[in-house]
């Protein structure tokens, strides 16, 4: 029993005023008190020895061991229960840890100081402020509840709860958190935890990060390190950069901030928007997305935006589709480079080559070149196939509809030429060394070709079907993106016939790529 009595150790003036305060022992000046090893000091004491209690005034300091001391003008201690009671200028510094309020209850048994009316925890590095909070100075571990703000050097929390370790520096996250890097980057999250000193953390259940260049990275769980600017995610991944008008998706990524890289793997899928009515779709194995410097041609130092992917690409757009190997687009030049087996479709035509280069202007399909075995199919109908192969051919668009077809090197043709009621005349087969086809309403409406030009109309049924086909001929239709779901739709990879064709006719070796050969039109 004697070791829980508080002790009166030292006091200048003992009095008793049995009218007003009957059962106190009143003190004044440089008043001591001894409760096990927590020491208490004031100016002026009521000290109630048979209730085993202390209210102090001025000046107040309660001393326990060397780590802890707390501050106020006033305290009431109760020694059976071992709970202080700090009012006024309340101040509480645990090592290098100090919590300043106006009132607060420090529960010697459990170790936890606690607030009610507002207070700030400050240690070396944050202040966190809130309407309730406590404090353990066992473990170091804080709780905060209603308007916390904690802020440092670089960054602000604003949450209604938050966990956070004074000795790790360990924020808890448990509610819905906003966090602010001057305005560069901003973290929403509801469930995590974030490391205030190496700002490393482990962000869960779809948290947001945005960047004020425009770039947003979400997933079901983050891995980010904000010095290092990278970020690692897993599970439902979007990734997204509003000023380029690009998204990459799928269940793994990872993001640098510096020069916005990133990639995605695993369901991977890109959306390029900046045409909002129609946008791009592509899904491939991988995925990457980076920022790349260069100077333009004045010499000023700018930026583009370059694109990757590699493998079992398939991307659709309403106004064309495509499926490759691999590819990349960058925003400087407005160019996709397509490699290993690409096939490109728009509306009933199809182009495919060894490698082909698609070019925009204003976010619209301009034009296609395909260089290497070249090959340009249009279905005519069921059974008949306009075709055009050569060494490269070059599909010209007019708001994303192909107008013109050239092709040089080795040229050749089949097509179906209609009367005016759209019924077919015969089938045309023609060898040139550069042919040019005209389209109009989606239809041949005439060709130019060469004057050293071999042709033939056959009338449809004097030419046997399997004759109707260039060598290297084949309908890839199965293959086609149908829809933006239908990316991820899995096909075999496009087989071209290893036979090519071979015009009977010798290519002129002077000829530009793009000859300038005087022409003959035939309809």
């Amino acid at each position: 029993m004697g070791q829980n009595l508080v002790y009166l150790e030292h006091s200048d003036v003992l009095a008793f005023d049995n009218d007003r305060l009957p059962d106190a022992q009143i003190l004044r000046g440089d008043v001591r008190f001894r409760h096990d090893e927590a020491l208490m000091f004031c100016d002026s004491a009521y000290f109630y020895e048979k209730s085993n209690s202390v209210t102090a005034f001025g000046r107040v300091r309660f001393v326990q061991g060397d780590t802890l001391a707390g501050y106020g003008d006033r305290l009431y201690y109760d020694g059976n229960t071992r709970l202080a009671r700090l009012c006024r200028n309340v101040r509480l510094v645990h090592r290098a840890t100090t919590l300043t309020t106006d009132s607060l209850n420090y529960d010697r048994n459990s170790e936890i100081a606690y607030y009610f009316t507002g207070g700030t925890i400050q240690d070396t590095l944050n202040s966190l402020q809130s309407i309730w909070g406590q404090y353990n100075t066992v473990t170091n571990e804080a709780l905060f509840r209603r308007q916390v703000h904690l802020q440092n050097d670089r960054f602000t929390f604003d949450t209604d709860t938050l966990f956070y370790n004074t000795e790790t520096s360990l924020a808890r996250i448990v509610c819905p958190t906003v966090i602010v890097y001057d305005t560069t980057t901003t973290i929403y999250s509801s469930n995590g935890t974030y490391n205030t000193s190496s700002e490393q953390s482990a962000l869960y259940d779809r948290s947001l990060i945005t960047q004020q260049d425009g770039q947003q990275l979400t997933a079901d769980t983050i891995y980010y390190n904000k010095k290092d600017g990278y970020g690692r995610l897993l599970n439902h991944i979007e990734i997204r950069d509003t000023a380029q008008h690009l998204s990459l998706s799928g269940n793994f990524g990872e993001a640098w901030e510096a020069d916005k890289r990133a990639y995605v793997t695993d369901s991977a899928r890109l959306i390029e928007w900046s045409d909002e009515e129609n946008p791009t779709y592509c899904h491939a194995d991988t995925l990457f997305t980076e920022e790349v410097a260069y100077q333009d041609t004045l010499g000023k130092d700018t930026t583009f935006q370059q694109v990757r992917a590699y493998h079992h690409v398939r991307a659709y757009n309403a106004e064309y589709q495509l499926v490759c190997d691999s590819f990349s687009a960058n925003s400087r030049d407005s160019v996709a480079v397509l490699h290993k087996m690409p096939v490109c479709w728009s509306d009933s035509s199809q182009v495919s080559a060894d490698s082909i280069t698609i070019y925009f202007v204003n976010d619209k399909l301009h034009h296609i070149y395909g260089v290497g075995g070249a090959f340009g199919t249009r279905q005519v109908n069921d059974t008949c196939f306009d075709q055009i192969s050569g060494r490269e051919m070059w599909a010209w668009a007019d708001d994303s509809t192909i107008y013109k077809v050239d092709v040089t090197g080795n040229a050749q043709t089949v097509f179906y030429p209609k009367e005016d009621d759209g019924s077919i005349i015969g089938v045309n087969t023609t060898q040139s060394s550069f042919i040019q086809v005209f389209l109009k309403n989606r239809q041949i409406d005439h060709v130019l070709f060469t004057t050293t030009t071999s042709g033939v109309l056959y009338p449809l049924e004097q030419l046997p079907y399997n004759d109707r086909f260039l060598g290297g001929y084949f309908w890839a239709e199965d293959a086609r993106p149908v829809s933006p779901n239908d990316i991820y739709r899995i096909t075999q990879p496009v087989q071209r016939p290893k036979q090519l064709p071979v015009s009977a006719v010798e290519e002129d070796n002077a000829a530009p790529s793009k000859p300038q050969n005087k022409l003959t039109r035939q309809k």
